[in-house]
């Protein structure tokens, strides 16, 4: 067995650390295939799972990285045979259980799905968690079956969620697609975006319980005071689809929009989903493989990941960041 590197957080007497380390590749696991890692990327997920006091991780030491994609390299199931090409997402992938930011990783066999023709490693990262959660949120749309000329607002849609389910959105002929960030995110218009709002434009220092009907559906990655301002503007019918909390994890409403407008606020998982709806999503994106030649998307290597998770942390970033598990 070879060495490795991964990147590794740690905390040890109250004293936080995160940083590359060396590891030695260890004999397989029952139930397990072991994977050489192409790719993985960064969520907002493993930025707070990178960070002291980030609420993720419990057991110390952990490799982050909820996603990852590369090739079986050990395996005794005939179904995931040495050489397949796979991606994980979610389960405890770089929370409970070791995670993408390492060049060789065990992963149980029941979380694996084989990369679509249509992609391979890097393009399924450029997807990861954050399209795999668009697609889900999207297609839970779709369900209701609203005209293409329905007003869907979409928050923090600068991010990796936002973008992707704007670029989705527009790739499946919504007409009407409102980006809500407090960022000069003007590439927004090229993924299909049709206005650019500010949050500051929503939020009102008073909330009513109803406000006029004038948003069709909202896809929701921020929570807190700005989904509380949108949820009184829904129409008759109308829902939201909350996939994040990066501005908090409570809002106010009242019954009233639910009663007397037969809202729903439906949530969007991407941990625990079952195999044969993960195996229908990620069919999905590759069938939308395309889009991601327009979207911002940026590759950083392994050693290269302390900039990307502060500027998350911070807010600052933008589209997606996929790593390419080089030093």
């Amino acid at each position: 067995m070879s060495g490795f590197i991964a990147f590794e957080v740690n905390q040890e007497a109250h004293v936080f650390s995160r940083g590359l380390i060396k590891k030695e590749r260890q004999p397989l696991q029952d139930g397990f295939v072991e994977i050489r890692v192409a790719y993985s990327d960064i969520n907002y997920k493993d930025a707070l799972a990178a960070s002291k006091n980030g609420g993720v991780i419990r057991q110390y030491p952990m490799v982050p990285g909820i996603d990852l994609a590369g090739e079986i390299v050990q395996s005794a199931d005939e179904a995931f045979p040495v050489g397949e090409h796979v991606l994980v997402t979610g389960y405890g992938l770089g929370v409970s259980a070791p995670g993408g930011y390492s060049q060789y990783q065990q992963v149980p066999t029941k979380w694996l799905i084989k990369i679509p023709e249509a992609l391979d490693a890097k393009r399924a990262m450029m997807f990861g968690t954050a399209g795999f959660t668009a697609a889900l949120a999207v297609l839970a749309l779709e369900e209701k079956k609203y005209p293409k000329e329905a007003a869907i607002y979409v928050t923090g849609a600068s991010g990796g969620v936002g973008s992707l389910s704007i670029h989705l959105l527009h790739k499946l002929g919504y007409q009407n697609i409102v980006a809500v960030t407090r960022k000069k995110a003007e590439w927004l218009t090229a993924l299909g975006a049709t206005e650019i709002v500010a949050p500051s434009e929503i939020i009102q220092s008073t909330i009513k319980p109803l406000a006029r009907q004038t948003i069709t559906a909202i896809i929701d990655t921020v929570g807190g005071e700005l989904l509380s301002a949108l949820l009184p503007q829904l129409v008759y019918n109308g829902s939201a689809y909350l996939c994040g909390n990066a501005g908090g994890i409570t809002f106010e409403t009242t019954v009233l929009p639910f009663i007397l407008r037969g809202i729903q606020v439906i949530g969007i998982d991407s941990v625990a989903v079952d195999q044969a709806v993960r195996q229908t999503v990620w069919d999905f994106l590759a069938a939308h493989h395309e889009l991601l030649n327009q979207m911002k998307i940026r590759e950083v290597l392994l050693s290269d990941l302390d900039e990307t998770i502060e500027a998350l942390l911070a807010g600052e970033h933008e589209g997606r960041t996929i790593v390419k598990l080089d030093v």
